[in-house]
């Protein structure tokens, strides 16, 4: 089964950027459906962002449009998410999410990853 780890996360100041990455291992990386996702304190966890398995497909939370960008390198088994203008609202722990039965479609949905992985966070502080 797949295992991802995320990576990049920090703290910046406000319309400062960041690059994530989650690096997957344990399985066939351009199986998966990936997508990553954002929880605040208090707050319940939302969808970020997804790409296709091939990459030729994403999607984007209306907060994040034209600030993020999603990528993947099936070759280095790596998920990106480049983070531009970040607001203190951008703060929160980020997850990569994989899933290799569901597609975009569903990474808003709760069941997504099911027939994947989840990492462990990665801490994203945006600070005026």
């Amino acid at each position: 089964e797949v295992q991802l780890l995320e990576s990049g996360g920090g703290s910046v100041l406000v319309g400062g950027s960041l690059r994530l990455s989650c690096t997957a291992s344990g399985s066939p990386f351009g199986a998966y459906t990936m997508g990553w996702y954002r929880q605040a304190p208090g707050k319940e966890r939302e969808g970020v962002s997804c790409i296709s398995r091939s990459g030729g497909s994403t999607l984007y939370a209306d907060s994040v449009k034209g600030r993020f960008t999603i990528s993947r390198d099936n070759a280095k088994n790596t998920l990106y998410l480049q983070m531009n203008s970040l607001k203190p609202e951008d703060t929160a722990m980020y997850y990569c999410a994989a899933d290799r039965f569901y597609d975009c479609t569903d990474y808003s949905r709760g069941y997504f990853g099911a027939y994947g992985a989840w990492g462990q966070g990665t801490q994203v502080t945006v600070s005026s």
